[in-house]
């Protein structure tokens, strides 16, 4: 059993939980997850991994509350015991020294990009960090991400917080700029990812993303994760989850 030993609330249907889970945190990586079930009958989700910590044997999950097994998660407490916690699933990022990178975070996906910038800021990248929300109640975690980044832009769709200006906006002031980026990374629902790598696109600046398709295995044997890349049919759960935008 997999126990959760913190709760956090961090927007009206979006919590945190810490899991103890030794063997996953030993081999976790940033840009990973997870698959849980919350009862031994359950449905199992994926989830990316947020953070993890190899010296407490912990993983943080951050859950948005969409469906029925994660409202189900919603109502676990601290000292509660999941049924089945699996990982680390899905490749992890590739971590090397670039030079400035831009990771941009939209929503949920503020929580996956928050250990990519930190292990590209230990491989010495100059990391600029953009995180936004629709508003103000659902942006969470930005004195963390300021930890991590060198530069860290913040904005919401409605201006009820810091900027008001799609995420893709200050990416593209940056490319106008002439600001010479090595690389971009996008995690947020489907349709900022794309917005983010047609941003990109017309300068040529590599730009990776975060496919999060329906899984039912997370090993590649089912094949509901299956996605179209670059022409070629690929299993988001183990070619992925990030790819090429």
């Amino acid at each position: 059993m997999y126990r959760i030993l913190e709760k956090q609330i961090l927007a009206p249907v979006t919590k945190l939980y810490v899991v103890e889970a030794p063997d996953v945190a030993r081999k976790a990586k940033a840009g990973q997850f997870i698959i849980l079930r919350v009862t031994e009958n359950g449905e199992r989700i994926p989830l990316t991994i947020a953070d993890y910590d190899r010296e407490k044997g912990t993983i943080t999950i951050v859950v948005q509350e969409v469906g029925k097994t994660s409202k189900l998660l919603g109502t676990m407490n601290e000292g509660d015991n999941l049924a089945s916690f699996t990982g680390p699933l899905g490749c992890p990022t590739e971590i090397e020294k670039l030079g400035t990178v831009v990771l941009v975070g939209g929503g949920l996906g503020i929580a996956p990009i928050y250990p990519i910038c930190r292990e590209l800021r230990q491989a010495g990248n100059h990391v600029i960090g953009i995180i936004g929300a629709r508003n103000v109640d659902l942006l969470f975690w930005e004195e963390e991400m300021r930890g991590v980044t060198d530069e860290l832009i913040v904005c919401t769709d409605d201006g009820s917080y810091a900027r008001k200006a799609l995420v893709t906006v200050p990416l593209k002031e940056m490319l106008d700029a002439g600001r010479q980026i090595a690389q971009v990374w996008g995690i947020g629902p489907a349709i900022m990812m794309k917005f983010v790598a047609l941003t990109t696109k017309s300068y040529g600046t590599k730009t990776i993303v975060s496919l999060n398709s329906i899984m039912v295995d997370g090993t590649g044997m089912c094949g509901a994760c299956r996605v179209e890349v670059g022409g070629e049919t690929k299993f988001a759960c183990v070619d992925g989850p990030e790819f090429d935008g």
